[in-house]
C-alpha cells in the first residue's frame, strides 16, 4: 500500500466491529476521505487513547495508507496536529463543534485537495477553542463564512429595511415574486455576521429566540443551494445549550 502524509479534521465516525472504526476526516490531500481506524480494542490505555483522538473537529496529523481494493484508506499513525485547550471541556464549545461536524459532514463531498476550506474549517477550530467571549454566536458566524467556500456567499449591500432573497443570493429591498426571503431582522443580522470576525462575536448581543430563528434562516438558504442539507440532528442539543 502506498502511503502518505497529511492533516485531518475529525467529521463522523461509525463503530466498525469489535475493535475498529471508520472514520470520515476533512482533509488537506483529498477533500472528504473515510479511513479504517483499527487497534481500538477496550484493553490497553493504548487503545482508548487512540479512540480518544477521534472526536468531533479534532485536528490531527496521520499517516495514511492507501487501499486498491475499497474506498476506505486506513490510517496507520494519528497524532493531535494542535491539542485542543477547551473545547473538549466547555459544553459550549463542544456542542458547537459536533454542529461543526455534522453540518460539514453532509455538507462536504469532494473528494479533491481544496486549501482554502480545509485551511478555512482547521482555523476556525483553532479560533473557537481560544475564544473566551462570544462563544454563543460562533456557529452563526461560521455558516455564514463556510457559505464562501461552498459557493453561494450572499452578495451585494445591505441597508436598512433589506430582505435577503434566497433565490438570488443577494440583499434587496423589494421582496421578491416567490416570497423566498430572509426578513429584514435576519437580514440586518446577516450583514452583521458578514462583516464580523470571531474576535467581534462577544459585541453582538442576541437572544435564544433569535439564535434560533436565525439558524433556521440559514438553513434554509443552505438547503436551497444544497440538496444534502435536511435534518441536523445535532440542532436539538445547540438549541438547549443557547
Amino acid at each position: 500500500m502506498k502511503q502518505y502524509k497529511a492533516r485531518g479534521i475529525v467529521l463522523n465516525t461509525l463503530k466498525y466491529g469489535e475493535s475498529s472504526m471508520v472514520a470520515h476526516l476533512l482533509t488537506d490531500v483529498g477533500g472528504r476521505k473515510g479511513y479504517i481506524v483499527q487497534g481500538l480494542g477496550k484493553g490497553s490505555s493504548a487503545s482508548r487513547g487512540k479512540g480518544a483522538l477521534f472526536q468531533p473537529m479534532f485536528l490531527l496529523d496521520f499517516v495514511g495508507l492507501e487501499s486498491n481494493k475499497t474506498e476506505l484508506d486506513r490510517l496507520k499513525e494519528v497524532t493531535l496536529a494542535t491539542p485542543l485547550q477547551s473545547i473538549p471541556f466547555d459544553v459550549r464549545k463542544s456542542t458547537i463543534a459536533l454542529f461543526m461536524s455534522e453540518l460539514l459532514y453532509k455538507l462536504i463531498r469532494e473528494v479533491e485537495p481544496n486549501s482554502p476550506l480545509f485551511d478555512f474549517v482547521f482555523d476556525s477550530v483553532v479560533a473557537l477553542d481560544a475564544m473566551e467571549e462570544g462563544v454563543h454566536n460562533f456557529h452563526l458566524w461560521f455558516m455564514v463564512a463556510l457559505s464562501r467556500h461552498l459557493g453561494f456567499y450572499p452578495a451585494g449591500a445591505w441597508a436598512e429595511g433589506d430582505v435577503f432573497d434566497i433565490e438570488a443570493g443577494q440583499f434587496t429591498p423589494i421582496i421578491p415574486r416567490s416570497g423566498l426571503c430572509i426578513g429584514p431582522e435576519n437580514s440586518r443580522l446577516l450583514a452583521q455576521m458578514m462583516e464580523c470576525s470571531p474576535r467581534e462575536l462577544g459585541r453582538v448581543a442576541l437572544s435564544r429566540t433569535q439564535r434560533k430563528e436565525f439558524i433556521a434562516a440559514l438553513l434554509t438558504y443552505f438547503g436551497y443551494h444544497l440538496d444534502t442539507i435536511h435534518r441536523v440532528e445535532s440542532l436539538r442539543i445547540l438549541s438547549e445549550v443557547f
